[in-house]
C-alpha cells in the first residue's frame, strides 16, 4: 500500500498558510521524503511523522523551495540519535552543497548521509527493494530537475486454498503455481495456473511531476499511474509565465494526467497570487475530472 502525506504545497514564495514543496510517501510503513522546502521538520512532527524512519530523500532539484528544509533536518536527526545511513538521492551539483554543509555545521553526525546523483536526462530505475521500485522522470523546468515514479512490484501469487484440497496439491507443486507455472496432475490432467493462484493486490504507483513544463513525454513515463501529483502553479491565463519560467497551468496538469492515463490527479505547488487555490481546481476539472487539491497534512492512499 502507498500513502501520500502532503507536508508543503506552496510555490516559492512563502505564505502564512502554506509551506513549499514537501512530501512523505509511506509504502508498506516504509517512509521516504520527496523534496524538503523550508519548515519540512516541523510539519513532520505537527503530523506525527518522525524523521528517524526515513529511508531515503529524493530531491526533484536545487531550487530553495524544494531543498531548504532539508539541512536542518538532518542536524535534528543527529541529535536524536540516528544511526542508519541516510541516502539523499538528488541533482548535480548537491554533492556540493551537501559537502560544504557536513564540513561546517554537521561535521560529527552519528550516522552517514550520501549523496546519489540523479541523472536528470535519463528514465531508469534508481532505487529498489523487494517491493518497490522508484523511477526518474525527466522534467522540463529552468535548472535540472527530475520527478519520482513510485511503482509497487508485482506481488507473488496467492494459491487458492480451496484449490489445494480440490486437487490434493503437494508442496513442489504448491511452489511451482506461485512462479505462475501450469500443473499436472498424476493422472495427467493439466490444471492452468490462472485456476490456481490470484494475485492478492494489483500493484499502484504514484508519481511527483513537479517542477516542470507540460511534458508529454513525461507523461508517457508516467503511464498508467493510479495518483499523479503534478504542479499546478498558474491558470490558464498565465500560460506565457508558465512556459517561460518552466511550470504549469492547472490545465497543462489535466492534460498531463489525460495523457498519462493516470487514475486520479493531484494537484500542488500554487502561486502565491491565488487566495483560494478552488479557481485552480475549476480549470483542471473542465478536462480531468477526477482532481483535487492537494491540502497540507493530508494523507492520500493510492
Amino acid at each position: 500500500m502507498i500513502k501520500v502525506t502532503v507536508l508543503g504545497r506552496a510555490s516559492a514564495k512563502p505564505t502564512a498558510k502554506s509551506h513549499p514543496s514537501a512530501q512523505v510517501v509511506n509504502v508498506n510503513e516504509q517512509y521516504y521524503l520527496v523534496d524538503a522546502g523550508e519548515g519540512t521538520q516541523q510539519q513532520m512532527f505537527r503530523m506525527g511523522i518522525n524523521p528517524l524512519k526515513l529511508r531515503a530523500v529524493f530531491i526533484s532539484h536545487l531550487h530553495g523551495d524544494h531543498v531548504f528544509g532539508l539541512f536542518p533536518m538532518l542536524s535534528t536527526m543527529g541529535l536524536c540519535g540516528r544511526q542508519m545511513p541516510l541516502k539523499v538521492y538528488a541533482p548535480r551539483p548537491f554533492g556540493e552543497i551537501l559537502e560544504y554543509h557536513l564540513r561546517y555545521f554537521d561535521s560529527q553526525l552519528p550516522y552517514e548521509v550520501a549523496w546519489v546523483e540523479v541523472d536528470t536526462t535519463s528514465h531508469q530505475i534508481i532505487f529498489e527493494n523487494k517491493t518497490l521500485e522508484v523511477w526518474s522522470v525527466p522534467l522540463r523546468h529552468r535548472v535540472p530537475c527530475s520527478g519520482y515514479h513510485f511503482k509497487e512490484k508485482r506481488p507473488e501469487l496467492n494459491v487458492d486454498k480451496f484449490k489445494i484440497t480440490k486437487y490434493n496439491l503437494t508442496i513442489a507443486q504448491i511452489v511451482a503455481a506461485k512462479r505462475g507455472e501450469d500443473i499436472t496432475l498424476e493422472d495427467g490432467t493439466v490444471v492452468a495456473n490462472s485456476e490456481l493462484t490470484y494475485l492478492p493486490f494489483e500493484p499502484r504507483s504514484y508519481a511527483y511531476l513537479s517542477d516542470t513544463s507540460r511534458s508529454a513525454v513525461a507523461a508517457e513515463r508516467v503511464k498508467g499511474v493510479t495518483l499523479l501529483y503534478h504542479e499546478a502553479t498558474y491558470t490558464r491565463e498565465f500560460q506565457h509565465d508558465a512556459k517561460e519560467r518552466g511550470h504549469s497551468t492547472a490545465a497543462d496538469a489535466a492534460q498531463m494526467a489525460v495523457v498519462a492515463g493516470a487514475e486520479r490527479l493531484l494537484l500542488g505547488h500554487f502561486s502565491s497570487r491565488y487566495k483560494s487555490p478552488e479557481v485552480l481546481l475549476e480549470e483542471a476539472k473542465e478536462i480531468f475530472e477526477n482532481s483535487a487539491l492537494a491540502e497540507e497534512g493530508e494523507t492520500y492512499t493510492v
